[in-house]
């Protein structure tokens, strides 16, 4: 399909599958040298990142890598609500651990930031960011992204766990909204 509707908008094809499981072969080759040895936990921030973390998960070659998730939510629509709300919060025991936090997206990065502060509270010995996307045009925050698969315009984006008011998270392909 490289043309999609949603609800009362339109999206066309701008990131087939395969270009992004590309990104996502490379950024595991990148952990697999970094985190080796450092008993790490990988933190997926649900609901936009599941299909990126089940496949960057498949792809790491980490023994000792283990895996939760954080619900969170900041989104209504089409826009960020700038409000993030906890919704299923993280139950693993944190200290002196590496956590890489998974994320779908980062634009403005006031959710990143909300989280990295919560695990560094919590005493993780180092924090890293992994997201599959950067909107470098509508960063707002002084986040440091360890590991970024795909720079994008920015746009309004669905597909491959991304949505419009909890439509299109299924499509294995990324599509942008038609203005």
């Amino acid at each position: 399909m490289k043309r999609i509707k949603l609800w009362d908008k339109e999206f066309e094809i701008s990131l087939p599958f395969e270009e992004i499981q590309k990104a996502i072969q490379k950024m595991a080759g990148q952990m697999k040298v970094d985190l080796e040895g450092k008993n790490t936990l990988f933190v997926c921030i649900l609901n936009g990142s599941f299909m990126f973390a089940a496949d960057l998960m498949k792809e790491l070659e980490l023994n000792d890598a283990e895996i939760s998730f954080l619900k969170l939510a900041s989104y209504a629509g089409t826009a960020s609500t700038g409000e993030i709300k906890e919704l299923i919060g993280l139950n693993e025991n944190i200290k002196d651990r590496t956590v890489v936090i998974l994320e779908d997206i980062v634009d403005s990065g006031h959710t990143i930031a909300d989280v990295m502060a919560q695990i560094s509270e919590r005493g993780a010995k180092e924090v890293k960011i992994a997201t599959l996307l950067f909107k470098p045009a509508a960063m707002k925050t002084a986040v440091h992204l360890d590991y970024v698969g795909l720079e994008i315009p920015n746009d309004f984006i669905v597909g491959y766990g991304l949505d419009y008011d909890r439509r299109g998270r299924n499509l294995k392909d990324i599509y942008t909204l038609v203005k």
